[in-house]
């Protein structure tokens, strides 16, 4: 990741005359000017295992074609599809341009496009089959040839969890036939507690180093989740007053208004804990409350990462809130409840909504709650982070001059209008002394104008390079599900009915009084 905080440590290797070329076009491109690094990605070979899925059509090679209209992309890349459905080379090309026409976020280039498709292979094959893996690893020794690959994979797991031991046994058996690097990117959820999570590590590391593996988060690609820490570790301003005795508490919301969008197999086992909880929201919290790195290497950001996590108790019973959607209206269109949804069971008990109050013991947060909730079918999308700090103890203003007076609140916009808002509060206009809470604003669109990447973009050309620095490790991993795992065995217990809250309101009641028994409440929309 590059960071203006601490220059790349290779940043002055010695470049090709190719690449020389390419760092000077890029750097005469306000496109690219946000996105420029120091270096080109090493010569390698981009396996997407799933390429027929949605995900592959709707994001990665949307990503991947927004890297190649900025040039971000080495010039010897071979890109491999890999699925069981029967498809030939140039039904795969086709298919992945109307995935980037209707998906990605740059007009379609037919020199870029030509350019991306010449390196563009597919293989139909069933890894589960005896030697169902011989088809790619031949045609990836041939790629190290003709594209001239080097021997270096980055093999990305687009796939259901229950196919990753089978692709990982295959490839770890095989690895010793390729000479370069090799990196896998495993796309969440990255098991489904923490003994299954601790059974895939351990089928990694048989093969593969913890270098190798990048567990992928998308929200940690988006830019709004990286400025935060740019928010606070450049800033001289707010690093001081980033604890418990200037903040009152923090709020972090994850909202979306659609539904399960027909995933009811994947939802029915994860619910919102699984999906959105243990990775999302927790790690916004990390990040939220970390202590400032030694510096922006990989290591040291997760180090800080995992200490947050580790200091984070389990909560109790009263200080969790589980809910699920039943019939409602969402932007004026009236939506089933959950257990109408096709594939859902009639009596299911899986949640769409989770509220918590969570605690960091240590120095900086002790005794200061963090609350946070994510749910489905509420009325908007929305990801927040609120840091509401402590009122001023003595105001001189008489009590009427300052009614309208809100403490103040920075608050994060991570989607969908990225920003930063600092909500002050300041005189009205006219006679006498009245007070008003007013906001201090800052868009990403206005302030840079230009359109942000995608976090799908940043991750992928982060792994091309072998940082590490946004993804997650796996003692972040462990810890994050030992945190659910308690909250899940404590939901054995609990006979909440369901459901519980209507589709296009902001969660069950009980969410409400969750704040309301502490004097606060969930902030107004």
């Amino acid at each position: 990741m590059v960071t203006p905080f601490a220059p790349r440590a290779n940043s002055q290797k010695r470049m090709s005359p190719v690449s020389q070329a390419r760092e000077a076009s890029l750097a005469r491109n306000p496109l690219s000017e946000g996105l420029r690094l120091p270096r080109t990605p090493d010569p390698c070979a981009l396996v997407i295992f799933g390429a027929s899925g949605d995900l592959t059509q709707r994001k990665l090679f949307p990503a991947v074609y927004s890297l190649a209209v900025r040039n971000l992309l080495p010039e010897q890349l071979a890109i491999v599809g890999v699925a069981r459905t029967p498809e030939t080379d140039d039904q795969f090309r086709k298919r992945m341009k109307e995935a980037v026409r209707e998906f990605g976020r740059d007009k379609l280039d037919e020199k870029v496009w030509r350019r991306l498709a010449e390196g563009m292979r597919y293989v139909a094959t069933d890894f589960a089959s005896e030697g169902g893996e011989d088809r790619l690893v031949d045609l990836l020794e041939r790629l190290d040839e003709e594209r001239g690959t080097a021997g270096n994979r980055v093999f990305y797991f687009a796939v259901p969890p229950r196919a990753i031991s089978v692709l990982v046994d295959r490839l770890g058996h095989r690895r010793s036939e390729w000479p370069g690097w090799t990196r896998l990117i495993i796309e969440k959820p990255f098991g489904s507690d923490r003994a299954s999570a601790t059974r895939l590590n351990e089928e990694l590391s048989r093969f593969f180093e913890e270098r190798e593996i990048y567990r992928i988060d998308h929200y940690l690609g988006k830019e709004t989740v990286q400025n935060l820490l740019a928010l606070r570790f450049s800033n001289g301003i707010f690093e001081p007053i980033w604890n418990r005795q200037f903040v009152d508490h923090v709020e972090i919301t994850v909202a979306e208004s659609i539904g399960i969008e027909g995933r009811a197999a994947f939802y029915e086992q994860a619910g919102a804990i699984r999906d959105v909880f243990q990775n999302h929201l927790l790690q916004l919290v990390a990040l939220t409350a970390m202590e400032p790195p030694v510096d922006f290497t990989s290591e040291s950001v997760r180090n800080e990462k995992v200490k947050v996590l580790r200091a984070m108790r389990p909560p109790g019973a009263k200080h969790v809130v589980r809910g699920q959607y039943g019939r409602g209206f969402v932007e004026g269109k009236e939506v089933p409840g959950y257990r109408e949804e096709p594939g859902v069971a009639r009596d299911s008990t899986t949640d769409t909504f989770v509220a918590a109050k969570l605690f960091v013991d240590n120095w900086r947060w002790a005794d200061t709650p963090f609350y946070v909730r994510t749910g489905k079918r509420l009325p908007k999308r929305e990801t927040t982070i609120a840091i509401e700090f402590k009122r001023a103890p003595h105001p001189p203003f008489a009590k009427e001059a300052s009614e309208g007076m809100h403490p103040n609140v920075l608050l994060v916009h991570v989607q969908p209008d990225e920003g930063v808002s600092l909500a002050i509060g300041a005189k009205v206009p006219g006679q006498g002394m009245t007070i008003r809470t007013v906001h201090m604003d800052f868009l990403y669109g206005g302030a840079f104008r230009t359109e942000l990447p995608e976090a799908y973009e940043r991750l992928i050309l982060d792994c091309l390079h072998g940082d590490a620095t946004l993804f997650t490790r796996a003692d972040e991993v462990d810890e994050q599900w030992a945190l659910v795992d308690a909250i899940v065995a404590a939901w054995k217990r609990d006979r909440t009915s369901f459901p519980n809250y209507d589709a296009g309101t902001w969660g069950p009641a009980a969410a409400d009084e969750l704040l309301r028994r502490d004097g606060r409440e969930w902030r107004r929309r």
